[in-house]
């Protein structure tokens, strides 16, 4: 199936490793050049770069700290500048820390919530002026967001405010822009492996109707269907990839 993003131009955030490097590598293949954003991990986010090089497509760096306001603004106008614009942006920039509700400290709740749900904000924010006609934003936020989760609760609520102000901006860019919001569950990212490791050894087996935790790439599929032209009637819409732990 051709999803239509041939020549097009992707931002993702988040894509130097997981599920943001899946998305990235899978958009290339898909015929995009993508803007492979990152925080910390710069030889992730070059592994990234190198893979959507030898697809045969164009990848430029963008470091910046999504939880910084101006940061963000600045490396998205630079780049947003230099590209001529986005097609595509993926929000997938997060970070989580296991710690049960009673131990959260206010440090850590403002640094979660910092990189997950402001991140997210300052992101959509700053790409507005960068929108090509018909571009497809999507969000990632997390099976968390609905159920809660008594370990990471601050990565919960942010993930719950991402599936909403995904709404929001759905229907603050109709109808030049479709913005959606992929809610994954568990998957087998460096992220995702710290949380298998603070739950039951059999929790896949008895919480998962399909018994197992994602793979990356299957998360990303998702993500790039809702990014592309093949899912053109779809906005405002959270799509659970969460293999049966919440169906709703």
């Amino acid at each position: 199936m051709d999803l239509g993003l041939k020549n097009k131009i992707a931002l993702v955030t988040g894509a130097s490793s997981g599920i943001g490097a899946a998305v990235a590598r899978l958009l290339a293949h898909e015929g995009a050049d993508v803007v492979v954003a990152f925080g910390n991990d710069a030889d992730g986010a070059r592994r990234t770069a190198a893979a959507i090089e030898i697809a045969g497509r164009r990848a430029w760096l963008s470091r910046f700290d999504a939880a910084d306001a101006a940061a963000t603004a600045s490396a998205i106008q630079a780049v947003g500048v230099e590209t001529g614009g986005f097609d595509v942006v993926v929000v997938c920039a997060g970070r989580n820390i296991v710690t049960p509700l009673a131990e959260v400290t206010p440090e850590e709740w403002n640094a979660i919530i910092g990189v997950n749900l402001n991140g997210a904000f300052y992101t959509l924010r700053a790409v507005i002026p960068f929108l090509r006609d018909n571009a497809a934003i999507v969000t990632v936020a997390s099976v968390a967001g609905s159920t809660g989760a008594p370990h990471h609760a601050h990565y919960a609520a942010a993930k719950a405010g991402v599936v909403n102000l995904t709404k929001s901006a759905a229907r603050a860019l109709a109808p030049r822009v479709r913005v959606n919001c992929v809610a994954p569950g568990i998957a087998l990212t460096p992220m995702g492996r710290e949380t298998v490791a603070s739950l039951a050894p059999d929790y896949a087996r008895t919480r998962l109707a399909l018994q197992r935790y994602a793979e990356p790439e299957e998360i990303a599929r998702c993500i790039v269907f809702l990014a592309s032209p093949a899912s053109s009637f779809v906005t405002g819409a959270t799509l659970d990839v969460n293999g049966g732990r919440e169906m709703r």
